[in-house]
């Protein structure tokens, strides 16, 4: 009994800790602002694809001219995935359809995208889609930008 109680005890503690770091992590990654909830799905095939299927939710930053992408449920603390400003394509925008909006945030937009020849969709609430085309539009003078 008391063998049990030990063990039980452990594995509260183990989770307990578990969830202290993964909010942790959240927490500085967040931390010198320019964040917002992006989810993104990598390689994404010519014909639309609606199934819902390949889609992470995650957190942007912006860090100077990259922004830098995270998954939420990982202890990770590197970006899953970093696109350069002047290597971003915008090729147009959507909004979720069929199983995807089961997949997606409730108010998402989908910004279909093309990143050093990897065809690539995020998707993000208005407010972060404005700020996102804002920022992709304030690139240097000399860079080139596509934005539709």
């Amino acid at each position: 009994m008391v063998l049990a109680l030990s063990v039980c005890g452990v594995v509260v503690a183990l989770v307990l800790v578990g969830l202290f770091v993964f909010g942790l992590r959240r927490r500085l990654i967040q931390r010198s602002g320019g964040t917002f909830d992006c989810s993104l799905r990598w390689n994404v095939p010519e014909e639309p694809d609606t199934s819902g299927k390949g889609w992470g939710y995650g957190i942007a930053r912006y860090n100077g001219d990259r922004i830098e992408w995270f998954r939420v449920f990982s202890y990770a603390p590197r970006p899953r995935r970093v696109l350069e400003r002047s290597a971003i394509e915008v090729a147009g925008r959507r909004a979720p359809e069929g199983e995807e909006e089961l997949a997606l945030l409730s108010d998402a937009v989908v910004l279909a995208c093309h990143h050093r020849g990897t065809r690539l969709e995020l998707a993000m609430s208005e407010d972060a889609l404005t700020g996102f085309l804002a920022w992709l539009e304030a690139a240097p003078p000399g860079q080139r930008v596509n934005v539709a």
